[in-house]
Parts: C-alpha cells; structure tokens; sequence
C-alpha cells in the first residue's frame, strides 16, 4: 500500500471513530507500520563505532573567505563526510558530500494556564565560528539558506509580524522583515533568493484542550482547526513581495479539514512555484507566485510530500516511502518522471541528498524500536550504510529525540 493510501485509509478509520487528527498523524501512521514490520526483525548487530570524524584535515577556522570575510566553519570542514557515530544529539557539524546539518530541534508539549498547551521547538544552530551546534532559545521556527551564512527565523508567539535574518557567522539578526499577517513558518527557495512564509490566524503549534485526543492510556490536547490563511513570497535582498490568500476547508469534526493544523508552503524543485501537502486528494498542491492553482510539474509528480528527501539535485531521482518488510528496513529511490523504481536503499526514512548518487536517512539498529534511529549515509547501488550521528533513544517520547534541518554548504 502506498503511504499516502495508509494515511488516508487511517484518517478515515479515526474519522468514523471522531476522534481529532494529531498535528504529527502522517508520522504516526508511519511509526504503526514500521512497527509492524520490524517486530520479528533479525539480524546482526551493528558494528560499535568508536572513530571521531571522518574527514580530511582542513585549514583552521578565521581564514578569509573570497570577500574578505571570515569563512564558515561548514565550508572549511571540507571532508566528503564529516561524522560523528557516538554522538546524539550531536555537537559537532554533520555533513556528506553539499549537504550538512545546520541546525535541529527538540520539541515539548507546554502547558498553557487554560488548559492548552503549545508545541514548543528549541532548536540547536551550527555556530559557524567554532563548528558546534549551540543552542538558540529565542527562536520559535527557522530555516537555512543554501551556503549555511544566513537564517531566517521567527520569535516566539507564532504567528509572527516579522521575520528575522540571522547571520551566522556573528549570530546577531542583521534585518527584520516586518509583514502585516502573522506567519508560522518560512523556507528559503533553492537559490536562496526568496521566502515563502505562510500565515495563519492562529498558532499552528496550538493544542487545543476542548479537541482531546488518547492513546488508550492518556488523553491530552489535541491540535486545534487548521487557522492557514495563505502565503508570501518574499525577496530576501529587498523584503518585497506580495501575499495571496489560500482557503482551507475547515470543519469542526476530525477529517473535515483538508490540511494538518501546520500545513507550510515550500518552493518546487527549481523554485518557479510554492506547495503545499494535503490529507486529502490530490495530496500536493502547487501555486504561483500570485496564489493561483497550478498543474504538478512532471518530475514531481511521483513525490510524497512526508518524503522530506525530494528530488535530487539534478531533478532526475525521487526520493520514495518506506519500502522494508518483516526483517528489513528499506526504502526506495525512484525515475522522477516514471515513477518506477530505480534502487531499493537501506534505511527508514529519506531526509536529504548529498548528490545525486547519495542520500541522508534515518536507520534503525536491527531488532529494536522504529524510534531508535541515526543518520546514516545511504548510496545508490550499495548495501552499505555509513553512520553520521548516534542512535537515538528509543522511546518516542523521551527528552532528548532530535529532528534534523538540512542545509546545501
């Protein structure tokens, strides 16, 4: 079954039951299956890996850039692969072949005074300087724009009236870009020329109490009607840019809406348009600059928006679900204008390409819990893992667990 028939075929089953759909559902709907699936799973046991980094010796930090300016840590480290296997969450860069970690986050549930409580991220940034993630408390969102010197980044509060940008290499925001409808989430475009900041009327991350939703075991929160009121697009350099209006069906039931309560825009593969997932058909949905509805773009077309990895750079592979069985993990890596599959990878989920041969993904250690995973590098037409990061815990919802932001060096 395809993920997005499993997810769908899960919102219904909740649906019937009137129960509200939770914020991560399309995660947790991936987790049963894992779950599943990697109960009887055997094997060997991963090998202890104990080496430091793996890399070529590089110049120290504070030599001058081009510009004159000091160059960043994740330029300097220039090794193909720069690994960290004992070390979750990490603190030193992670990086393979154009891709590093430039940040990541850890999330908790905040309980509010009335009742609600608010799903909080702290994130951990790549200080640029000394090529250590340190922490970043007064950010509520952000994004990393491709060369990894600047970010883009909201305050707490969601929704936002100004979107910062921070310069990584001095860690001080050197422009507010101020906007008139609150936004909840930004992503840079490939070329790192432009924003897509999308708005809501309401926090996106709010759990709401009158909306409950239970584990059998627990009952908590649950998200509250999607408030997405559309999106801009702006110019980095300038701030300029134009809003456009998106309208979300709503609905007071569960499975009403046709989006998650934090539903962002992102920009296609070459940046000419904005999209949006669905829980409902289709399950993409693509727009111009002005809001107006667009076909899907051929190579995209095979794309699962839960699929974080995408199309690779050259815009010729799609980076496809979860495809192991009882005693394996394993995903797969398929044509982007066929959809037929061209290599089955190691691994539970795509999250990023380091080129066009190679990917980043999260992998379990065999027998144990889906949510025991690291970040391995995975090659096309190879068995072989290669670990970047630690495993992490496994249980789903310990302190600790980390999500990755993925950044071009």
């Amino acid at each position: 079954m395809k993920v997005t028939d499993l997810v769908r075929e899960s919102l219904r089953e909740q649906a019937d039951r009137g129960a509200p759909v939770p914020g991560d559902f399309a995660d947790r709907v991936l987790a049963v299956r894992r779950r599943r699936r990697t109960r009887t799973m055997v094997g060997a046991s991963l090998a202890v890996v104990t080496a430091t980094v793996v890399a070529v010796a590089v110049p120290g930090i504070g030599e001058n850039s081009a510009d004159g300016g000091p160059r960043p840590a994740s330029e300097l480290r220039n090794g193909d692969v720069l690994a960290h296997p004992g070390q979750t969450p990490p603190r030193e860069l992670i990086a393979a072949g154009g891709t590093a970690l430039a940040a990541y986050s850890t999330i908790e549930r905040v309980k509010q005074p009335d009742g609600d409580a608010v799903v909080t991220r702290t994130y951990r940034i790549l200080d640029q300087k000394t090529g250590t993630y340190r922490k970043a408390p007064r950010w509520s969102w952000l994004d990393i724009a491709p060369g990894m010197r600047t970010a883009a980044v909201l305050e707490r509060g969601l929704p936002a009236r100004r979107i910062g940008l921070l310069n990584l290499m001095t860690g001080e925001v050197e422009r507010w870009i101020p906007v008139r409808r609150g936004v909840g989430g930004v992503e840079f475009s490939p070329d790192g020329r432009k924003l897509v900041a999308t708005t809501y009327a309401k926090d996106p991350d709010r759990l709401d109490k009158d909306r409950p939703m239970s584990d059998g075991k627990h009952t908590e929160p649950g998200p509250a009607d999607p408030s997405r009121t559309g999106f801009y697009v702006l110019d980095v350099a300038s701030g300029n840019g134009g809003w456009s209006e998106v309208k979300t069906k709503t609905g007071e039931g569960f499975g009403m809406s046709d989006i998650n309560a934090r539903q962002d825009f992102d920009f296609s593969h070459d940046g000419s348009l904005v999209y949006t997932g669905r829980i409902r058909h289709p399950d993409q949905q693509y727009y111009d600059f002005e809001g107006r509805k667009k076909r899907t773009p051929a190579k995209e077309r095979h794309l699962a928006w839960i699929v974080d990895a995408r199309l690779s750079p050259n815009g010729k592979l799609a980076a496809g679900d979860y495809v192991g069985g009882e005693k394996t993990t394993a995903t797969e890596v398929n044509d982007a204008l066929t959809g037929k599959r061209v290599a089955k990878l190691p691994g539970q989920q795509l999250l990023a390409w380091a080129d066009d041969k190679r990917l980043i993904a999260w992998d379990i250690a065999p027998g144990t819990s889906e949510y025991r995973s690291r970040l391995v590098l995975v090659t096309i037409g190879s068995k072989k893992t290669v670990p970047l990061s630690g495993f992490q815990s496994s249980k789903a919802d310990a302190a600790g667990r980390w999500l990755p932001v993925f950044a071009r060096r």
